[in-house]
């Protein structure tokens, strides 16, 4: 993990990992159980997906990386005292 809650003005990436040479922007979602009807990863609307977008090419500049970039998202269900967690990788793709 290379940070958590990283910040560069109004945009912000929950978890930025690396790994075998590619950065992986995580988006972290989560839902109460009673929500049943939806994931928390269905909770990502075209803004959310623009905004994370636009924080992983500022990530990127604001490093100079030259590394391949991956958009992932953590979902979490909470029911009670128990989780459910669900990595989903690749799950946001840039349009062209």
């Amino acid at each position: 993990i290379r940070n958590i809650n990283w910040r560069i003005g109004h945009k912000e990436i929950d978890i930025v990992a690396e790994k075998s040479g590619r950065i992986h922007i995580v988006e972290v979602r989560s839902l109460n159980s009673s929500f049943f009807e939806r994931r928390p990863c269905d909770t990502i609307n075209h803004a959310k997906q623009r905004n994370l977008i636009a924080a992983a090419h500022a990530y990127i500049r604001y490093y100079k990386l030259e590394m391949e970039v991956q958009l992932d998202v953590v979902s979490i269900i909470f029911s009670g005292s128990e989780h459910t967690l669900e990595y989903l990788p690749n799950a946001i793709y840039p349009k062209a």
